[in-house]
């Protein structure tokens, strides 16, 4: 407990001081220097003239500054939160690239022929196993071939398509969602 006219230090600061005022948990201390400063109780420690270094060592609590120095864990974040029962998506790249392996002598009719009836092998085959979602890959470019998707998937009555995930995809992606049949 500190009183008026104390002698204290200040912990984690080179600041010594006599007590002027104790209101509560606030001591104003007077400094060496002539300044009058506010502390907590706990930011002080009380210096008797006829106390020696162990009888001050003795009244610190490690374990409350251990506590205030403890480094908080950081934080887990979880990056995609995914729906119950949502396995893997499967996707598929319609560039031309990874369609042929070489597509010398391919005219742009053929190309975008080629990725339109792949598109529609896949929404077949994905219609006709019950797979609830896929996403095709189409890239960005001058939009003919994303064009062409959204016609073809627009004829579709189960079928329901949007941009894909912008984050994991860009803007060059559309997801496509099959809506199952009570069947």
């Amino acid at each position: 407990m500190l009183n008026k006219g104390d002698s204290v230090s200040v912990l984690d600061e080179a600041i010594n001081g006599v007590v002027q005022v104790v209101n509560g948990s606030d001591v104003t201390i007077e400094t060496e220097d002539g300044f009058v400063m506010t502390f907590k109780v706990n930011e002080l420690l009380k210096i008797s003239n006829t106390s020696n270094l162990m009888d001050s060592i003795r009244r610190i609590n490690i374990d409350e500054i251990k506590k205030e120095k403890e480094i908080p864990k950081p934080r887990s974040f979880v990056k995609e939160r995914k729906d119950r029962g949502e396995g893997i998506v499967p996707e598929f790249d319609l560039h031309i690239e990874k369609l042929v392996k070489n597509k010398n002598g391919m005219s742009n009719y053929d190309i975008l022929t080629l990725q339109s009836d792949t598109a529609k092998r896949h929404i077949e085959f994905a219609i006709k196993n019950r797979i609830p979602k896929i996403v095709f890959i189409h890239g960005v470019g001058e939009g003919i071939l994303k064009a062409e998707l959204d016609f073809m998937l627009g004829r579709y009555d189960n079928i329901d398509f949007k941009e894909a995930n912008y984050q994991k995809y860009g803007q060059g992606a559309t997801e496509v969602f099959i809506k199952q049949s009570t069947k």
